[in-house]
């Protein structure tokens, strides 16, 4: 069983940033597809970056371009979300996710519990 954590949430001002973790308990962490995602109160889970296994790719929501950036450490098997410039909309339940078998792109099998994000205006 792959475990998720994720940290590094909090509440933060408009415009400032934070740093969420996400630390995978398996020795083939290496070996899998990241994601994250968040879910805002009242509405459905959106995918907010993806970085692939090597760390040569990374995808992200057009809501997300140029202020957040997703990167990885193999050797902590640790996934990182660098929040920069946060809006109230960031407001959300910020989950990571892997994908640890070919179940199809941005599919993910494993999820974390999730940290708390409140970006107050």
């Amino acid at each position: 069983q792959v475990q998720l954590v994720e940290s590094g949430g909090g509440l933060v001002q408009a415009g400032a940033s934070l740093r969420l973790s996400c630390g995978v308990s398996d020795r083939a962490f290496s070996g899998y597809n990241m994601g994250w995602f968040r879910q805002a109160p009242g509405k459905e889970r959106e995918f907010v970056a993806a970085i692939r296994w090597s760390g040569s790719s990374t995808t992200y929501a057009d809501s997300v371009k140029g202020r957040f950036t997703i990167s990885r450490d193999n050797a902590k098997n640790t996934v990182y979300l660098q929040m920069n410039s946060l809006k109230p909309d960031d407001t959300a339940v910020y989950y990571c996710a892997a994908q640890t078998r070919g179940i199809g792109p941005y599919k993910y099998d494993y999820w974390g519990q999730g940290t708390q994000v409140t970006v107050s205006s």
